[in-house]
């Protein structure tokens, strides 16, 4: 792929799930005039030719992959220089909730294309042999990574010219501008590789769930499940993932056929840290379990490539997506066998089929033989003689080249009883289709919110009581004496809004104090213009920042805080201010970075907080009262008071709560 972009000469384009700029494309060194890690590569590239754009887009990301991230590949320097930048960089947002885009494309002069498993980002590099020790395999930390494997496919002609115009219709759903097709006699395939096969039809096969933009594509599902239909004596199935409700409903059809293909899955050993291990393990067992049923006549096998000397955090990651039907038909691509890549998230494969040509038929099986004897530590020459000798089964040759040290070992997943009960059906844990938000909160979010409400009450109360407390210690100690608050400027008030609203401290806090330090009116008055000025401060903040900085502040909130405060304006925000479900910056700061109308902001805000600080005020005038005379009536009353407030948040929590913390 680097070589091929080097000779670019109008465009590139990048589609992925991840990228990093550290990355370093040939780790050993590419000695090819280019700086080698690839932000500096790209830009190098593109300085050299002032006819070449690039377009790189990646997914938007959830805060859950933040640690695996590079946060600022936007504003690294030199990415934003000059008046008119020809390397354009930008985060694709526009999928379902919890959707991803998994699209992993690259495409050079709309004349060589790349597809595949692989994204351009740290970690993935590696070899065929899977070496424990590789000094080469490192993050961009330069610590040893897990070994991975993948298969990634490269294209000419006519394919790629058709994945250039897939790619630029992605780069158009950003709003961006309309990019022409190229069309140029330069040929940049990479020197020193060799096709499998030329001069044939190459198919690309698509998911889009087509949120808010088209309807949705499921091109890919199909080519599965026809795939699936049409085995005649076996299915080589290799993926990251095992869990696809179709696949599995189609494979298991076939395995209670009298002639039923063979059904050889290669898959890793285990699911990829605890989450996954308790979600997506979970429904790999699940499937597993229902196949062996089904298959009565043993024609079905799960497998894992055990490598000596791989175990614990170094077991080796299979993260190709792989399917050959027979010697027909091969497909290649980033779709794993979950139901997300069926219908939720953004895919790209490619395929090919063998139409009775006997050359196509060799290459398809040719990779097929490659995979399998790296596997079996074996040669593809070895193993295609071994298929022939069985009279073409993938089983029993597979069983008859294992060997001691490196090979396939047969992979039994299971599910303790308490977990397999505890993890919801695929649709929720692996969705297929794009779901409400509301609804997935109502399916995930338990029913009982009661220590949510109870964390939310007592921090309240504890915030009334210090501020008590503080006060009879100024006024029955000699705090009184070293700090005095006469006279208080309503500026200087307004001023720590601003700053207290930058700082992110919480506005009950500051209500609070402003009520306590000037007199009931003015102090009601000055709170609310105070939040008001806080609010407009934060705003412009989060807009001069932008949505992607701000994802720092609001965390995996940000898409849900933005699609609310869009979709219900003034009374979103309203309801935001008088249920704290998110903080009175945050709240702020996504507004400003979605650029939802300030008015809509500030009468939200004013509608919310306006209880709240009523709710200050009374309290406060009998802090005041306690202060003035404190006796026995006093006390009582403010013991009450601090007990009706409570009440009614109780209150106002049970009645709207749930469901704006669901919405």
């Amino acid at each position: 792929m680097r070589a091929a972009i080097a000779k670019a000469k109008r465009s590139v384009f990048i589609l992925g799930w991840d990228f990093d700029n550290r990355t370093r494309l040939v780790p050993q060194g590419a000695r090819d005039g280019y700086p080698e890690e690839l932000g500096d590569f790209l830009n190098e590239v593109v300085r050299r030719n002032r006819e070449l754009e690039m377009y790189v887009l990646s997914w938007d990301f959830a805060m859950v992959f933040a640690a695996q991230r590079e946060w600022v590949p936007l504003y690294k320097l030199g990415w934003r220089a000059g008046p008119r930048p020809r390397l354009h960089f930008r985060l694709d947002d526009r999928h379902p909730p919890s959707g991803s885009h998994h699209q992993k494309v690259v495409v050079v002069d709309d004349a060589v294309a790349f597809v595949g498993g692989l994204d351009l980002t740290h970690g993935r590099w590696d070899t065929p042999e899977h070496r424990r020790e590789e000094p080469f395999r490192v993050d961009v930390r330069g610590r040893t990574a897990r070994p991975n494997h993948d298969v990634q496919a490269v294209v000419d002609g006519a394919p790629a010219r058709a994945l250039g115009e897939l790619c630029r219709e992605r780069w158009h759903r950003l709003g961006r501008k309309t990019i022409p097709l190229g069309d140029l006699p330069a040929d940049p395939w990479p020197a020193g590789v060799a096709p499998d096969a030329t001069d044939l039809d190459v198919a690309i096969a698509r998911t889009d769930p087509g949120w808010l933009t088209a309807p949705p594509v499921e091109e890919i599902r199909n080519l599965y499940v026809d795939a699936i239909a049409a085995a005649r004596r076996s299915l080589y199935l290799e993926n990251q993932y095992f869990s696809s409700s179709v696949v599995g409903a189609a494979l298991e059809v076939r395995l209670q056929e009298t002639g039923a293909p063979e059904v050889v899955v290669v898959s890793r050993l285990t699911e990829e840290g605890w989450l996954e291990e308790r979600t997506m393990g979970v429904l790999r067992a699940r499937l597993h379990a229902r196949l062996k049923t089904a298959d009565a006549r043993g024609r079905y096998r799960l497998y894992y490539p055990r490598i000596p000397g791989l175990e614990g955090a170094m077991l080796l990651n299979v993260h190709s997506k792989v399917l050959v039907m027979d010697d027909e038909l091969l497909s290649v691509g980033s779709a794993n066998f979950n139901n997300r890549s069926m219908g939720f998230d953004t895919e790209c494969n490619i395929a090919i089929e063998a139409r009775g040509e006997q050359r196509v038929r060799r290459a398809i099986a040719g990779l097929r033989e490659r995979l399998l004897a790296e596997h079996l530590d074996t040669t593809p020459a070895a193993v295609a003689a071994e298929i022939s000798r069985t009279g073409g089964s993938l089983i029993r040759a597979i069983e008859a080249l294992k060997r001691p040290g490196r090979t396939l070992e047969l992979l039994n997943p299971t599910a303790s009883t308490d977990l397999d009960s505890l993890i919801p059906a695929s649709a929720l844990v692996d969705p297929e289709r794009p779901a409400d938000p509301e609804v997935l909160v109502r399916e995930f979010v338990p029913p009982d919110l009661g220590r949510p409400v109870a964390r939310r009450i007592t921090r309240f109360a504890a915030e009334l009581l210090a501020l008590a407390a503080l006060a009879a210690a100024w006024r029955w100690t000699p705090l009184g004496d070293a700090i005095s608050l006469d006279p208080v400027s309503p500026l200087a008030v307004l001023a720590a809004y601003v700053a207290g609203g930058l700082l992110g401290i919480p506005i009950t806090l500051l209500v609070i104090a402003t009520c306590f330090l000037l007199p009931p009116v003015p102090g009601a008055l000055t709170a609310l213009a105070g939040a008001l000025l806080s609010a407009a401060a934060t705003y412009g903040a989060g807009r001069l920042l932008g949505r992607h900085a701000v994802r720092r502040l609001a965390g995996s909130r940000l898409n849900a805080i933005t699609l609310r405060l869009a979709r219900k304006g003034v009374l979103a925000v309203a309801a935001l201010r008088l249920l704290p479900i998110a903080g009175f910056s945050t709240v702020n700061a996504v507004a400003g970075a979605s650029r939802i109308p300030l008015r809509d902001l500030l009468l939200g805000t004013m509608l919310g907080l306006a209880p709240w600080i009523l709710l200050a005020l009374t309290f406060v005038n009998r802090v005041r009262a306690v202060l003035a005379d404190p006796g026995p009536v006093t006390y009582a009353l403010l013991a009450a008071d601090a007990a009706l407030i409570v009440v009614a948040v109780r209150w106002i929590w049970r009645r709207f709560g749930a469901s704006q913390a669901a919405a």
